[in-house]
């Protein structure tokens, strides 16, 4: 006898009965997707946080090394309120695991009973041999506007010096939750310092596109960019979504741009190759998208664009560019696509992923930030990744073995 499955209707409210009445147990994937899909009016209401493409259940054949689980939240009528993708790593030796969720859960995080929430997760995680659990609530907790930061600038400067223009409250009162209840910050400060760090980016750039028409994202953006969109299309720069055909030379350009700009993301082309069929094998409307800009036939940039599965919001995840003609702009050419993309799609932000927390001009990693500012967007500091220790001596050394071994690496 097959039982079937219900989804409450998304609202900011907290869900119908009492948290002490949730239930977590596994759920097959196809009901794991049509939750997240219908997640847009509690996602644009901001009390249930982000719908990260982390917590699909296709990420998890995107992962190699990890075991997952998609796991749902059920009250008292049976009805599915709560959704998760959890990937486990087993540690040497020792049939327990470390359990991740990145960029989640998905729950009502605005709920004031979250230890009923929270509680049967770790219940569940623990029956199964886990022996720490580490989760990034997906809350915005400061932003900043591209102006106070370009106004903060400065030797020896970063933004978590720099009084936000909002706090949010939502995310300020979880922190303060998950800190009674027991959890703790991998990371004290956005952009490093503290006990092995976020393993996703704590300090994120967004550009907010609701309730703004075109013309207004196009104002948002500053002279330079303006200006270097422009010469694009003067040089003739031909812009276009591309295919899983061009990813060789996307990964060949991602090559050059780490060397040239010092960092190693140290993927293969296996690997887009593979987030690409699977993410749009989940979602055949675009869950990635892979743009180009040419010229005079060439390749001169390439990025790629990840999509959320509620449509709120799109990811510029992963960008590449030429060394040679940098004069003719293609990379400022192509994400201007991206953005009247993501705002045709009806997204409510284009998030520009990870930045650094330097303000200091004269540091090399403060010309990624430089860039992103003159989108006109603002800075949003996340909650950050957490973590707790399961009850028990051996989870607790587990745990605190595998700390020491993140922060020496």
């Amino acid at each position: 006898m097959t039982m079937a499955i219900t989804t409450a209707t998304p609202r900011p409210a907290a869900p119908a009965g009492t948290a002490a009445a949730l239930r977590v147990r596994p759920l097959p994937a196809a009901d794991h997707l049509a939750f997240l899909r219908g997640r847009r009016a509690l996602t644009d209401s901001g009390h249930g946080g982000q719908v990260s493409f982390l917590q699909t259940p296709a990420w998890a054949r995107v992962k190699d090394g990890w075991t997952a689980e998609s796991l749902g939240w059920f009250d008292e009528l049976e009805r599915l309120v709560g959704a998760a993708l959890v990937l486990h790593r087993e540690a040497p030796g020792v049939r327990r695991t470390f359990a991740y969720l990145p960029e989640g859960p998905v729950i009502d995080w605005s709920s004031p009973r979250l230890a009923g929430w929270l509680e049967p997760l770790l219940a569940h995680l623990e029956a199964g041999g886990a022996f720490a659990v580490r989760m990034g609530p997906p809350l915005a907790y400061r932003r900043w506007s591209a102006r106070t930061l370009k106004d903060a600038t400065g030797p020896g400067r970063s933004v978590h010096e720099v009084l936000p223009d909002r706090v949010e409250p939502v995310g300020a009162v979880v922190a303060d939750r998950l800190r009674a209840a027991g959890w703790s910050r991998c990371d004290p400060e956005p952009g490093g310092g503290g006990g092995g760090g976020d393993a996703q980016p704590r300090l994120v750039f967004e550009i907010p596109l609701a309730g703004r028409d075109l013309e207004q994202v196009w104002s948002g953006l500053n002279q330079e960019w303006r200006r270097n969109i422009k010469k694009a299309a003067r040089a003739g720069v031909v812009t276009e979504v591309s295919g899983p055909w061009d990813l060789p030379a996307f990964h060949r350009l991602l090559g050059i741009t780490e060397r040239r700009d010092g960092f190693r993301l140290g993927r293969s082309l296996e690997y887009y190759e593979r987030q690409y069929a699977v993410l749009n094998e989940e979602q055949p409307e675009g869950g990635m998208r892979l743009y180009t800009a040419r010229y005079h036939g060439e390749v001169l940039a390439a990025h790629t664009l990840l999509r959320s599965a509620d449509g709120a919001r799109l990811w510029y995840q992963s960008g590449a560019s030429a060394d040679h003609l940098r004069h003719v702009r293609p990379s400022n050419a192509l994400q201007w696509q991206m953005i009247r993309d993501a705002h045709l799609l009806g997204a409510s932000a284009y998030d520009m992923r990870g930045i650094p927390a330097t303000l200091d001009p004269d540091v090399r990693a403060f010309g990624l930030l430089r860039w992103k500012l003159g989108t006109g967007g603002e800075a949003v500091e996340m909650l950050g990744e957490w973590e707790r220790p399961l009850p028990g001596a051996v989870n607790r050394s587990l745990h605190k073995a595998m700390r020491g071994y993140l922060a020496r690496r």
